[in-house]
């Protein structure tokens, strides 16, 4: 299997130009940046200890966010370099003002690049996040004796089956983690499976909290949303807006106040979601448009990163995307932490454990088509949300997880 991954991962290669250009025009790749994943780094490397944190997207980077902010503090480390592999988290890095923490875009994963990265960044541990496995990176920092960590390891149940057609090259990849937290006990099972050795279950990372957190007050979004009931649709995938459009010309009738709020996973798809929006002759604005905003205003679309907490915290009635698509659902514990309520699709496979935990609190609500989302949000828009006793719950939590957490990475330092 290794062999065949490294033909196809050089034929991207080979090919990458090509996808780079179209992803350049679809506005999905920095300008500038983008030669950092040919290893032209546009940052240097310090003198002494750096550690390497890697995470997909936008939902890994918060994940770790908090870990970095009390590893930041230790003395003992120089530099703390974080990976991901889109434009949309980089943007969301630029809000946080670390003073040891660099941003680079993670690497193609060929023999060559990967072993390049390494030898130039010299990482004293490496930590991926999630379920960012990636074969190259991986035998090239076991050949240079870098301990490898998994944090919030997840595996889903299709990824498992896919790693277990190769029973000797899932051994041979996963029995080279030094250390690995999984998310969930479902993947803390898969992961022991697949040829992990030293597995641990201290919790889902994500229940931590920054302590950097802040709300910015959107002030144009507070004029839209005077004498207005509102809800939030978060986090949302291609077909689930327009969704949203069709339960908002249904409670129209029964709220003549009535305001939603769309906050798209991919801000880059604004234009097109507004444009379906219209055809449902609903009216719509951007948050980024200059004009006055329109008493008659149906539907708000935030269209800029870093305000998802200001709209959890004046709208506590919040549909989460990604779970009426085959997607596996978003992180909900953002929102119940800012005291919302969840409603969401069947599709929550990434986040199943969590959401059964906050079923049981009462905070999140399944539903499975567009009379059910109506039927529900009619009910929540018609009572106040959950006191404080829930959010207290959580941050206690999240604190114990990432305390847990934050000492097992330690021991790394420590070496």
């Amino acid at each position: 299997m290794i062999i065949l991954y490294r033909i196809l991962i050089n034929l991207v290669f080979i090919l990458s130009p090509f996808i780079l250009i179209y992803r350049l025009l679809k506005k999905k790749e920095h300008y500038e940046r983008f030669k950092e994943k040919f290893c032209f780094f546009s940052k240097k490397r310090s003198q002494g200890q750096i550690f390497w944190f890697h995470g997909a997207s936008v939902g890994e980077l918060q994940s770790i966010i908090p870990l970095v902010e009390k590893l930041e503090k230790e003395k003992k480390i120089n530099q703390i370099l974080i990976t991901t592999n889109t434009l949309s988290s980089s943007k969301v890095f630029e809000k946080f003002k670390f003073k040891k923490v660099i941003h680079q875009f993670f690497p193609i994963d060929t023999n060559y690049h990967s072993n390049k990265f390494i030898k130039y960044w010299k990482p004293s541990a490496a930590f991926f996040i999630d379920s960012e496995i990636w074969p190259n990176t991986i035998i090239n920092l076991d050949k240079n004796k870098i301990p490898i960590i998994i944090l919030n390891g997840r595996i889903t149940k299709k990824t498992f089956r896919k790693w277990k057609y190769f029973p000797k090259s899932s051994n041979y990849i996963f029995n080279k983690i030094k250390l690995c937290l999984s998310s969930s006990k479902t993947s803390y099972h898969y992961l022991k499976k697949l040829g992990v050795k030293n597995l641990k279950y201290l919790g889902n990372l994500k229940f931590s909290q920054s302590e950097r957190e802040r709300i910015i007050r959107i002030q144009r979004l507070k004029k839209a949303i005077s004498n207005k009931k509102i809800w939030c649709a978060s986090s949302t995938h291609y077909n689930e807006e327009k969704f949203c459009g069709l339960v908002h010309n249904k409670l129209k009738k029964k709220y003549k106040n009535l305001l939603t709020i769309i906050i798209p996973r991919h801000i880059e798809r604004t234009q097109s979601i507004k444009e379906e929006l219209i055809k449902l002759n609903l009216n719509v604005d951007t948050h980024e448009s200059k004009t006055k905003i329109n008493e008659n205003l149906d539907v708000y679309i935030v269209d800029s990163y870093g305000k998802t907490k200001s709209v959890y915290n004046i709208c506590k009635t919040v549909f989460l995307g990604g779970s009426l698509i085959n997607h596996g659902g978003q992180n909900p514990l953002e929102a119940t932490r800012y005291g919302c309520n969840i409603l969401h699709g069947p599709n929550i496979e990434n986040f199943k454990e969590i959401y059964n935990y906050l079923g049981k609190l009462k905070v999140s609500l399944k539903i499975n088509n567009y009379s059910q989302l109506s039927t529900k949000l009619i009910s929540l828009l018609s009572k106040k949300h959950k006191s404080n006793l829930i959010q207290n719950k959580l941050n206690k939590i999240g604190d114990k997880i990432l305390s847990d957490i934050y000492n097992e990475v330690y021991k790394f330092i420590q070496k």
